[in-house]
């Protein structure tokens, strides 16, 4: 008599739930080896008050992604795993059914006017240019940075190996007026959350509102020329008592000197190559 093994009782259940187990790990391990990092999702938290407004749309942005991403990808696997063919049956079928129809059509519209609005508040938050008493101007040329402040005598003046330092108070608003002398630059600063464009014959504004004191990196971001990659300078973030002490130091005789060959220098740098005033652009990127 021949003898037939017998399944063991409920090997069938355990198999199902170790392949739905292994299809919801796969995703999770190739999110995991991507490097994403929460909760900002590879972005990081801006030192700066427009910064930061990027960055929490980004994380909503990317928090609905997510939710929508694994519904989909639910309904897949259960699609997959209860309508399976079983046998030569065609199965039952479902259509014009009005209030799905409704949902599922409402539901994604609803989510795109969301985050359109989102993006019009960030957006008019990045571009306000509030009225401020700090107004730095910002000239990019190759390969190096300017930065000079209105009405003041301070000057920071420095290009490839170099790297000036533009200072600016905490918690104030500093217009920037960025422009270029020669091709296009790239002004961005990581810890910032933030790069614009320096383009000939256009002067860029912005408004930069610093939350917290320190030295922060910052380079171009534009292939220009031979030496771009150490077109670097830094952003040293300070006091308002500190603000105006290193201000002060420009007033001095020795200060008045130093200011006086930085600007010398600055001019030969921005003599160079003089491009054609055009209007001004708050928003170029």
């Amino acid at each position: 008599m021949e003898l037939t093994p017998q399944t063991p009782k409920g090997a069938p259940a355990k198999s199902r739930l170790r392949r739905l187990a292994i299809a919801f790990a796969l995703p999770i391990a190739g999110i995991s080896l991507s490097g994403c990092t929460l909760p900002g999702f590879g972005a990081h938290q801006s030192d700066t008050t427009t910064g930061q407004s990027a960055y929490y749309l980004w994380q909503g942005f990317s928090v609905g992604a997510a939710i929508i991403g694994a519904f989909v990808i639910g309904l897949i696997l259960y699609a997959v795993v209860a309508y399976r063919r079983k046998g030569d049956a065609i199965p039952k079928q479902t259509q014009y059914h009005v209030p799905l129809e409704i949902i599922y059509t409402v539901i994604p519209i609803l989510i795109v006017i969301v985050l359109f609005v989102a993006t019009i508040i960030t957006e008019n938050k990045v571009l306000a240019m509030p009225k401020t008493d700090v107004s730095i101007n910002a000239n990019a040329f190759q390969w190096g940075w300017g930065f000079t402040y209105d009405n003041q005598n301070a000057i920071a003046v420095g290009s490839t190996t170099d790297s000036p330092v533009m200072v600016m108070p905490v918690d104030t608003d500093v217009k920037i007026t960025l422009t270029s002398t020669d091709v296009v630059h790239g002004f961005y600063v990581r810890d910032f959350n933030f790069s614009r464009y320096a383009l000939p014959g256009v002067d860029n504004q912005f408004t930069l509102h610093a939350t917290k004191t320190g030295m922060f990196f910052g380079q171009c971001t534009q292939l220009c020329g031979l030496y771009h990659s150490i077109m670097y300078y830094k952003v040293k973030v300070v006091t308002q008592a500190e603000y105006q002490t290193w201000l002060s130091s420009f007033n001095t005789p020795e200060g008045k000197a130093t200011a006086d060959a930085a600007k010398k220098v600055l001019k030969e740098q921005m003599s160079a190559h003089v491009p054609v005033k055009t209007e001004i652009s708050r928003g170029a990127n």
